[in-house]
This record gives C-alpha cells, sequence and structure tokens, in this order.
C-alpha cells in the first residue's frame, strides 16, 4: 500500500514537473500564450466583455487604434477583447521591473520615457510597425482621466501617421469607470471594490483616413462614448430609489433646510415624504391610470422637495409650474401636460392671483387628514424598513430608466412654453455628470436659489443635491441677496449654482463673510461677462466657473471644473471664457447652419448635442420633437464652436443673430460693448441695454437698442462701437438707439427674448 501510494505520488509530482517545465518553455519561447493563458481565466472570472463594430478593425494590415483612457488596466483590457495583438505605445516609467517589461516585450509594446530621444524613438518604431502591417495603439489623452470627462488629443498620434496611409480606428471602452483602477471620486485604487462582475463594451468605429485631423479623431471617440452612455442607460440609478438611501445614511444631520426656519434631518424627511404620498394617493389622486402627470406651484423650498420626491415615489410625473408667468400661459401648460391637480401651499397661493384650470390643493388641508397610521407607517418606513424592501413596497423597483419623471415646461423667451418630457435617465445622468465634475460630499452644503421650474433647479439643486449627500438650502428669491448672504452664514453654505445676473446682485448686497465657506460657484443660463470673474473673486474669494446646458438637455451639458474640485495633472479641465468640456457620455458637434455640414475646431457654426441626456421630445408635440431632435441629435439653436482641445465656446444664439447684407451679425456682441460703455456702479446689477432686430424691406432685418436711461447720446455710442473695432454692418443707425424704462427679463432672470422684440416693435411702430 505504501509502495502503491508512492507511486501514485511520484505520479502526481511527475506531471507537476512536466507541466512547470512545459510552462516555463513556453515563457521563454512564446511569451504572449503564456501571459493570455494566464491572464484571460482571471479577466473571465472578473469581467463580461462585448465587442461592438469589431467589423471595423481590418482583419489583416495596419491601422492606428485611438482609444478614451479611463483606467490604469484599459491596454490589458484591450489586448483581451481584440482578435488581434496591437502594439502599445506607452510610458515605460510604468515597466520600470523586469517582470513588467516582460510582459510589455511580450505583446511588443513600445515603451517610451518622458526625453525627447526616447519619444522620437517610439514614434519612429510605431511608423515602422504601421509600414510592416502591425496595428498601432495610443492613448491620445495622454493620461488617465480625472474626472471621466475626454481630455484633448496629444499630437503624437498624428506623428506616428505621418508618411503612411494608415487609416485611423476610433474606440471607446465602456465599464471601467467607477472601478478602483480609475480615478473616480478623486481616488485611484484607494476605494472599496465592487463585487460585481463588471460588464465591459469596447465600441469600435469606422476608420477615419489617414489625414483626419486630430481633433476629428477625437470628436469620433466622443461620439462611441455617448453611444455608449445612450445604450446602458439602464444602468444608471434610479434616483427616488437612491434617495432613500441617502436619506437613511443622513440620519439625524440636517439635509433639508429653507428661508421660513424648516430643518429637517434625512431620516426625517424621509417620514415626511412618506406620509405625504400616502396622503396625496388616498386623498387626492387616487390610481395611477387616471392621473399620470400631476402640477406643482411651489418656490424652492422643504416642502417643495418633499412634494416633487412624494409624487416620484408613486411613480407619478411632476411638473413644477412657472410662478412668474400670468394664468393664461400657466393654464396652457395645465391643459398640455393634461393636469387635473396642482399642488401648491395657502401661504404662497395668498400672494399670488392666479386663476388655475385646475383642482388646487392647498398642502396646509392635509396636515388634518393625517391618520396614526400614516405616521406609524412613516416612522417604520424611515427609521425601520431596510432600503430594499421599502423599495419593493413602493414599486420602485419598477420604474424604467425611460418612464418620465417631469415635465419642465420652456421659459417661454422665444414663443409659445413647451412641456420638455424628462426621464428617470436623463435626470439621472445630470446627476452623475455632477458628481464626476464637483464632487459634492456629505460636508458641503448647497445654496438652492434657482426654482424648480428651472430645469438647471430641478435637475441639480434638487436631485443632485439630495441624492448626492450634501444639505440643500432653500431660498425662494434668487434675486433678495440680503436673505440669501443671511442663508449662507447661517448654514455655512460651500457651493452656489447660479446666474451671472444673480452673481452680479449679490456683490453689492452680500458682505464677504456671508460667503466666507463658499468653495464652489457654477454660472449657467446666461453668458457670464469677463469682468464678473475678477468682481466676484476680489469681494468673495472664490472664482466662478461657467456650465452650459438647455431645458432641452436635462440641462447639462459641459462645465468648467471648479479649481477647488480639480484633480486635473497633465491637462487642464477648466478655460476661461468657455463652457467647459461636455460631461462623460455627451458629445458636441459643430455644423453650417446653411447645409448642415460638420465644421472644423474653432469654426462658429450651430451646436448639436447628443447623449443620455437628450429629453424624450415635446409632450403632445411630435412635429416639434422632430424639427428639434434629428437621429439623436438635439438641435441647441445656439452659435457655438469646440476649440482643438474640446472645450465648448458659446459665442450666441441663431435666433440673436440678425441677418443684414448676407453677412451673420450677432447680437451679443454689439451688446458687450454697449453694455461696457453704459456699465453704472450704482446699481451694476441692472440690464441695461439689450440689442434685437426688426423686419427690414431693404436688408431683411433692422438692428434695435434699447437701452435705459443714460446721459450719452446715440452717436457717442455708435463711435464706442467704432472704436472698439466693430464692422460697420454691426453699428445700428441712430434712430435704432431707443430709451425704455426697463428691459423685459423672465422670472429666471435671463432676457426675455419675445418680449424684447415685441417692444421693440412697438416702438419702432409708434
Amino acid at each position: 500500500m505504501l509502495f502503491a501510494l508512492s507511486s501514485v505520488t511520484w505520479t502526481i509530482l511527475a506531471v507537476a514537473a512536466a507541466v512547470v517545465l512545459g510552462l516555463l518553455i513556453l515563457a521563454v519561447v512564446s511569451p504572449r500564450r503564456f501571459v493570455r493563458g494566464i491572464v484571460r481565466p482571471v479577466l473571465e472570472v472578473l469581467y463580461r466583455k462585448r465587442v461592438i463594430g469589431g467589423e471595423n478593425l481590418p482583419e489583416q494590415g495596419a491601422a492606428v487604434l485611438v482609444c478614451n483612457h479611463a483606467s490604469w488596466l484599459d491596454g490589458i483590457l484591450i489586448l483581451w477583447m481584440l482578435p488581434r495583438n496591437a502594439r502599445f505605445i506607452v510610458d515605460g516609467g510604468n515597466f520600470d521591473t523586469r517582470f513588467t517589461r516582460y510582459l510589455a516585450g511580450a505583446f511588443d509594446t513600445i515603451l517610451m520615457s518622458p526625453n525627447p530621444k526616447s519619444i522620437a524613438r517610439a514614434l519612429k518604431s510605431g511608423r515602422q510597425g504601421l509600414k510592416s502591417g502591425d496595428l498601432i495603439a495610443i492613448f491620445p489623452e495622454g493620461t488617465i482621466s480625472r474626472n471621466g470627462q475626454l481630455q484633448a488629443f496629444r499630437p503624437g498620434v498624428t506623428k506616428v501617421l505621418k508618411g503612411t496611409d494608415a487609416p485611423v480606428i476610433p474606440m471607446w471602452l465602456d465599464g471601467m469607470w467607477g472601478s478602483i483602477f480609475s480615478f473616480s471620486k478623486g481616488r485611484f485604487f484607494w476605494k472599496w471594490p465592487s463585487l460585481r462582475r463588471r460588464q465591459l463594451t469596447l465600441y469600435i468605429g469606422k476608420p477615419l483616413s489617414h489625414d483626419v485631423p486630430l481633433e476629428r479623431m477625437r470628436s469620433e471617440v466622443q461620439r462611441l462614448g455617448a453611444r455608449a452612455m445612450i445604450e446602458s442607460r439602464q444602468q444608471m440609478p434610479v434616483l427616488p430609489r437612491r434617495i432613500i438611501r441617502v436619506w437613511k445614511r443622513r440620519g439625524g444631520r440636517l439635509k433639508c433646510a429653507d428661508s421660513s426656519g424648516a430643518e429637517v434631518g434625512g431620516r426625517q424627511m424621509l417620514m415626511r415624504t412618506v406620509i405625504l404620498r400616502r396622503l396625496l394617493l388616498r386623498e387626492v389622486l387616487g390610481d395611477r391610470a387616471g392621473e399620470s402627470t400631476v402640477g406643482i406651484l411651489l418656490p424652492p423650498s422643504v416642502a417643495a422637495v418633499a412634494t416633487n420626491v412624494a409624487l416620484a415615489f408613486d411613480r407619478r410625473t411632476s411638473a413644477n409650474l412657472n410662478y412668474t408667468v400670468s394664468s393664461p400661459v400657466l393654464n396652457q401648460c395645465i391643459q398640455a401636460a393634461g393636469i387635473r391637480h396642482v399642488l401648491t401651499s395657502e401661504k404662497f397661493m395668498d400672494k399670488m392671483d392666479f386663476q388655475l384650470d385646475a383642482d388646487v390643493v392647498l398642502l396646509e388641508h392635509l396636515r388634518d387628514k393625517v391618520r396614526l397610521a400614516d405616521k406609524i407607517i412613516g416612522v417604520v418606513a424611515a427609521y425601520l424598513t431596510p432600503a430594499w424592501l421599502l423599495d419593493r413596497l413602493m414599486g420602485l423597483h419598477k420604474i424604467s430608466c425611460d418612464d418620465l419623471l417631469t415635465v419642465i415646461f420652456t421659459s417661454g423667451s422665444t414663443g409659445t412654453p413647451k412641456g420638455v418630457m424628462l426621464t428617470h435617465a436623463n435626470i439621472s445622468h445630470n446627476v452623475e455628470s455632477i458628481d464626476k465634475a464637483v464632487r459634492l460630499n456629505r460636508d458641503d452644503v448647497v445654496l438652492g436659489v434657482l426654482p424648480f421650474f428651472h430645469s438647471f433647479g430641478y435637475s441639480v439643486t434638487l436631485w443632485a443635491v439630495q441624492t448626492l449627500g450634501p444639505a440643500g438650502v432653500y431660498h425662494f428669491n434668487p434675486l433678495d441677496a440680503r436673505q440669501v448672504g443671511k442663508l449662507a452664514e447661517k448654514y455655512g453654505a460651500t457651493v452656489l449654482l447660479g446666474t451671472p445676473t444673480f452673481l452680479r446682485g449679490y456683490l453689492r448686497r452680500i458682505e464677504p463673510h456671508q460667503f466666507a465657506k463658499l468653495d464652489v460657484v457654477v454660472a449657467g443660463a446666461e453668458k457670464m461677462p469677463a469682468d464678473l470673474f475678477d468682481a466676484f473673486e476680489n469681494r468673495f474669494g472664490v472664482r466662478p466657473v461657467e456650465g452650459y446646458g438647455t431645458t432641452e438637455l436635462s440641462p447639462l451639458v459641459s462645465v468648467n471644473i471648479p479649481p477647488t474640485r480639480s484633480a486635473a495633472k497633465f491637462q487642464r479641465d477648466r478655460f476661461e471664457g468657455s463652457v467647459g468640456r461636455p460631461f462623460p457620455g455627451i458629445s458636441a458637434k459643430v455644423v453650417s447652419p446653411d447645409d448642415g455640414t460638420e465644421l472644423a475646431a474653432g469654426e462658429d457654426g450651430m451646436l448639436l448635442i447628443t447623449g443620455p441626456n437628450v429629453m424624450k421630445g415635446y409632450m403632445g408635440r411630435e412635429d416639434l420633437t422632430a424639427e428639434a431632435v434629428k437621429e439623436g441629435w438635439y438641435i441647441t439653436g445656439d452659435i457655438a464652436h469646440v476649440d482643438k482641445e474640446g472645450f465648448l465656446h458659446i459665442t450666441g444664439r441663431l435666433s440673436r443673430f440678425s441677418k443684414i447684407g448676407g453677412e451673420m451679425v450677432p447680437h451679443i456682441r454689439i451688446e458687450e460693448e454697449l453694455a461696457r460703455m453704459l456699465q453704472s456702479d450704482e446699481d451694476d446689477d441692472v440690464l441695461r441695454v439689450c440689442v434685437t432686430a426688426v423686419p427690414d424691406a431693404k436688408k431683411g432685418e433692422r438692428l434695435i437698442v434699447l437701452h435705459l436711461p443714460t446721459d450719452r447720446d446715440p452717436d457717442q455710442l455708435r463711435q464706442g462701437l467704432v472704436e472698439a473695432g466693430l464692422p460697420n454692418l454691426f453699428i445700428p443707425a441712430s434712430s435704432s438707439f431707443i430709451e425704455v424704462e426697463e428691459i423685459p427679463l423672465l422670472g429666471t432672470g435671463k432676457l426675455d427674448l419675445k418680449g424684447v422684440r415685441d417692444l421693440a416693435a412697438e416702438k419702432v411702430a409708434l
């Protein structure tokens, strides 16, 4: 028995020795097969792979592969997913040990050190590889993304292509952002790993010509990223489910406060909202099939947050109505959305004079209808019920990414308001974008002064704030600078989101110590005047950054990363004067307004956007939806250009251009110079001038300047425009300067374009 056992043992040892010897031989003779044989099973366990567009990769012959770079493992994963070997050009500093150099050699990797000679040798090796029919792979960003955004492309790829006719293959690797090997949450590696098996998808685009401009390569890669995000939108967090977990984790710590004195912790917000949901379902709304869209007429407040979330908990669509417009306009919105009930407050309605074509429900009147059972269920839900079970009990697990979360009516600056339908995925993508760019945390306090009928206010100061951890402090009037300052001081506000109009108003009426803890200021909705950056920083010690968006895009498109939240290394992530780079998953292109051809970097044209943030459509207006969204691209109506680093520059709005004598004349350019000449120290937050146009029989359009009273006559203003270097075509006639008592504005502080045009037409006709 002992002899038999020894024979078995010797057999096992012999087999083991043979296997080891075979592996050693394989490691020497065929390093690539050896490494693949060890690494592939590990990757198969950790990841699920999918390749889309594999037919675009040539089966043989040379090509240059350009791909985004979101994690440290990207190169290894791409080699695993491709059917052919690709020779990566990489930083040799990451391969400074014998083992890592062995791995690099196994795949014919081209190593490059940060010195001119080494770089030149690497580029030469890449060109030689192309001439030999190899696939050469490059991460053109030159470094791993710090926030998920696609960075500028370095010119090395064009130098590799020089003297060859190899095609360029754009690629996008999706699924690694958020892993421990990425810089998500501002940390590399030092974060809890996900235990789930990650789905990785490699998108391979159609080949591009070898002489394609670098910025076109980048835009093609970015479009693949937008496609990836659109197709994976079902993986985005469902916000009503997420808010339960955030509110529970917040516990008794302040989560919501407002200028009425209300202060509520996380679990208390959950308790109140669950109770409100029950009241609305029992006393007002009834079955969901009978009324899917519900109106809300409330200023930013704790009550408005609870009401919006309560409707989301009941899987209904909310429509926050604009309380700065007239009753007829409100009733147009109510009719368009099929609203039967409008939720509001008695205190708020006492200040208004609305006559609404819907049943008005005063939330105060629901308090007397709260039963003991409602209170018990609210407490149990907030303090005892696990989040996953609460999901099931309220049916939140049934929410689809394409279900409507809200309808937001456009401001009406250019005509009758339209109901923009935004889905759960639309708003969730916005929330994720804010998380990546601004990285809100539990210690932040966000000052919520934007109304929830404004898409920026709804997406960011409501859902982003409530689902990303910070506290939200709300006030109903963003122009009430003194109260805004008091709230900022009392609660230690660290983040302010607003418009340039609001920021300018704060300069004179808020004391620096009230904004002492302010760390992030993001401005949007209108162009930021150049002087406002310095003025705000000089007074409050924080420099604002600009972002860009539109209601139809949920609304966020791009942003410059705030200086204190930046993790940039090797590449900048903000460019003052631009509105930043598009958020991850969003792609921008600029086309000619005349024939739709795509324009090169730096050329002004019509801005188009695609991504998971594009609206579902205009409610009940399929015709308008078809005009606004073509093949997944939303036509913004804004004139813009994208520079070579990928930063977006908004230069005007198509409706704010006049075509005079066949030339496009920008209203904003003229407006900026006039505003500089008419600036007043006494009321520098007042809009003193605007430019519009009226029809003209000879030239098509005629420029009109509406301005507040001034001691300067039209000829002096015209001379100032000449001295500023404006062309003769840009200079209005003396008779085109019209004095008015005030410039028409919307409740959001933006210029009322329709009101301005109507006023100009009225004055010209007199």
